[in-house]
Order: C-alpha cells, then structure tokens, then sequence
C-alpha cells in the first residue's frame, strides 16, 4: 500500500475573514492616526471642518479632532520680517526710493479671520501694499530735505499709519527701520552744492566777525592809549616839572665820583681849574 501526502489548502472562509481583521486593523489605525494633530512651536491651528474654517484657534500641541471631516492648517504667529524698495514721491515732487525693514506679527487669537478672509498669502495681499501705501501717504508731507533732517519724525509716523492698516486684518506691527532714502543723481548734485554754498557763506560770516572783533579791539586800545595820554597831560604841573629836575640832580649827585671837572660850563665863563690850582 502506498503512502500517499494529503495537500491540505487553507479554508477560503479563513483567509477571508484573516484579510478583514488586517484590512480592519489598518483603518482602525489610520482613524486613530488621523483623530490627532500636532501644532508645532510658534504656530496656531485652523480647524476646518469639511472646509469651513471654525471659531477655535488650535494651541501648540497635541490636538483631538475628527478624522477625514476636520483639517487643520498651522499659521505661524512668531515676529516676522520682510525688507522692500518703496517708490514714492516728496512733498516738493522728488522721487524717492525708501529701504524700508518691517518686523510684525499675526493676532494668535484671530489666525483664523486672518486665514478665512485673506489665506496664506497675506505678505504679498496685505504687507507689501500696505507698506507702500504707508510710506507714500507720510512722505508726501515732507520736502526731500526735511526727509532726510526729519527721519526719526517720519519714521514715527510711517509705523503708526502702517500699525493701523495692519491692525485691520489682525496683525500687529512691532517695528520698523528706514535704513535709507535714496534720492535723483540731480538732486544729490543740487544738495552737495547747497551744503558747499552753506559752508562758504558761514565761513565768508565767520570772516566778517572775526576782522569786526580786530577792528574793536584795535579802536578801543587806541582809545585806552589817548586816554592814558589825556590823563598823563592833566596831571603834568610846574611843581611836578620842578620835582623832576630835583630828582634828576640828586640823581647826578649820587652817581658823582668826588672830583671836580677840568672845565665847567654854564652860566658862568670857562674856568681852566688847572690854572685855579696853580696860582
């Protein structure tokens, strides 16, 4: 009798009901994966549900929500920062280029009116437009000149028209910095030589005071001197003329060796004192 192997097949109600539970299992863990969400640092969560935004912010986190009828879109709401080149014009018609820096950030509490009414390209719907329209609403009060002396004044009040454009799509602005106004090649010629006449004509006033200050001192030391003289002249009296001749003589007396001249003179006539001793 020959031993014959029996090939058993795997029941077809098995391997059926084996697929489900792995088929099962799968969806089981794809539900739970999709029941949560994750909002990362710096970030705040938009709940849609079947494609309506929702009144809740998400926090950052771990979030439960609905699989496959609820979404959720992060929004950064950290400080953010954009640089442009601004064209506008001066009160006195001179085009200007402003370099402007612009550090802001979106209301965490309203990402989600932020995102319903203008979506994820706010910089580019929102920003930028409301930068230049800032810039060109403060610089058409000022002249070129008064831009460039007055640039903490117009700096102020550019970040308080851009604060309040800014504010209504929920956007807080921190700060802002003009780094520079860039100005026509005419207009930086015009300048340069206003400054060069400024300073010739400051140096020329400068002259004018300076010789009017010597010509002053000058009359007044000559007024000090005539003066001096006057007084000198009040003062001279015949006493005084004989005072200083007794002084003179005393003077001479003093320097006087003891010996007597071999001539002397003046009133009366030559004496030879030789001759004197002599005789």
């Amino acid at each position: 009798m020959d031993d014959k192997k029996v090939v058993q097949y795997p029941n077809p109600k098995n391997l059926s009901k084996g697929i489900i539970g792995i088929v099962i299992l799968g969806l089981v863990a794809l539900l739970a994966f999709q029941s949560f969400t994750i909002i990362p640092a710096g970030h705040r969560g938009v709940v849609l549900q079947l494609g309506a935004v929702q009144p809740k912010v998400l926090d950052e986190g771990l979030h439960l929500i609905v699989p496959f009828i609820q979404t959720v879109v992060p929004i950064e709401v950290r400080v953010q920062k954009t640089e442009s080149d601004q064209i506008s014009a001066s009160r006195d018609l001179q085009t200007i280029t402003t370099t402007i820096a612009v550090n802001y950030r979106l209301d965490s509490h309203n990402v989600n009116t932020l995102y319903q009414n203008v979506g994820l390209e706010y910089p580019s719907r929102i920003v930028d437009p409301a930068i230049g329209e800032a810039l060109k609403a403060v610089t058409a009060q000022y002249t070129a000149e008064e831009l460039i002396s007055k640039r903490s004044e117009v700096s102020a009040k550019v970040k308080e028209v851009l604060a309040a454009k800014l504010s209504v799509y929920n956007m807080n602005l921190n700060e802002i910095n003009i780094t520079e106004f860039k100005f026509s090649e005419d207009f930086n010629r015009a300048i340069e030589q206003k400054q060069i006449a400024e300073q010739q004509a400051l140096k020329s006033k400068l002259d004018l005071e300076r010789i009017k200050i010597e010509k002053e001192q000058e009359i007044t030391r000559a007024q000090a001197q005539a003066e001096a003289l006057r007084l000198q002249k009040q003062e001279v009296t015949s006493e005084l003329i004989k005072l200083r001749e007794i002084e003179a003589q005393i003077k001479a007396i003093e320097k006087w060796d003891g010996k007597l001249p071999n001539v002397t003179g003046g009133a009366t006539p030559f004496i030879d004192v030789n001759n004197v001793r002599n005789q």
